[in-house]
């Protein structure tokens, strides 16, 4: 069976055609003679004048016709981007504060010195509750006061090992029952041991004013592994520096588990300085690092409320193991109390 062969020049001729029809068909104009098109370029409205530019080689909407014949647009579309042009830049915080550390007076604002009988005040704490690990990967399930009583002058929080074969504790919190900006906080604590313990007397954003952590911050003023023991860790954690990276140190502090040591933070507008039993320890200056620190550095320009949990196991707290061999186990408060300073809030009211 024999097939009809088309030529080449055919061939072309039937394309070039096809398309001639095709950009006609889009709006376009095309020259009968050669056979070539151009496709008019949309105006800043969406559209043009008649379709085609004005013999005065511009259009309404500012589409103009260069020496090449090309048309090209005489306005900036809204989506464009200037690839020089820099992000808004955060705002510089902890700057503009000038005050004499060593003239400032303190008030006392907020104290608990568990001087009554049963469960911890409900008009100054609040349970956390639950177990999943809080981020850490945590072994605890943490109760609503069946791991915390007051009396004899502390508060004490128990580590259990149920029968069930759950670990149960307490995390007590302040949050919209004891907040604060700018404060002098301490705390009186008796702390347990034991491969696994992980106790903490820290502080977190009433509201995550800088997104959810760690850009809104943390601050802890205490925190003790059981597997090392004698030793306290006070840390920093920010957008910028947080989890392992935290700004913070550990210290050698002998007796944690037998006797009360003071645990504390003085916090400023523009730095903190944390102590144990009123020796400083540490300073975050968050100037130290950056020569314009915004909230990655220093989100704490907002109220923060008070924590103290025991927990189990972890990422930190169980990094060697766990043994509940000797429990129960207790994490003994004496007193924990917050001041603030006029000059302090006079000087934040300022700015």
């Amino acid at each position: 069976m024999s097939r009809k062969r088309i030529g080449k020049g055919a061939s072309v001729a039937a394309l070039s055609l096809a398309l001639t029809l095709a950009i006609a068909g889009c709006g376009g104009s095309a020259d009968p003679e050669t056979g070539s098109g151009q496709v008019s370029a949309g105006a800043s409205d969406g559209n043009v004048q008649g379709g085609t530019a004005e013999s005065d080689g511009t259009s309404e909407g500012g589409i103009q016709k260069d020496e090449s014949g090309y048309r090209v647009g005489g306005s900036l579309s809204g989506a464009y981007v200037d690839p020089n042009q820099k992000p808004p830049e955060k705002e510089l915080k902890a700057a503009g504060f000038e005050y004499d550390r060593d003239s400032l007076t303190y008030e006392l604002v907020w104290a608990d010195e568990f001087d009554y009988e049963g469960e911890p005040d409900q008009e100054k704490w609040s349970y956390e509750t639950g177990a999943g690990g809080w981020g850490n990967n945590e072994l605890q399930y943490y109760t609503k006061g069946d791991n915390v009583t007051v009396g004899d002058g502390v508060m004490t929080i128990e580590l259990r090992a149920e029968e069930n074969g759950q670990y149960t504790s307490t995390r007590l919190v302040s949050r919209n029952k004891g907040d604060w900006t700018y404060c002098k906080v301490e705390a009186s604590l008796k702390l347990p041991s034991g491969l696994g313990t992980w106790p903490a007397f820290w502080m977190m954003p009433t509201d995550s004013a800088y997104g959810t952590w760690p850009k809104s911050g943390e601050i802890d003023i205490m925190e003790h592994v059981g597997y090392d023991q004698d030793v306290i860790v006070e840390t920093v954690h920010t957008e910028k520096y947080h989890g392992g990276q935290g700004k913070g140190k550990s210290f050698p502090t002998e007796g944690v588990s037998e006797e009360f040591h003071t645990y504390g933070v003085e916090w400023l507008p523009d730095k903190m300085i944390f102590s144990i039993d009123g020796e400083e320890k540490f300073t975050y200056d968050p100037f130290n690092y950056s020569n314009s620190p915004t909230s990655e550095l220093w989100p704490f320009d907002r109220d923060f409320f008070l924590i103290f949990n025991l927990a189990f196991g972890g990422d930190w707290g169980g990094a060697r193991g766990t043994d509940d061999s000797y429990f129960p186990v207790e994490y003994v408060v004496d007193y924990v109390r917050v001041y603030q300073s006029p000059e302090i809030s006079a000087l934040t009211d300022e700015n």
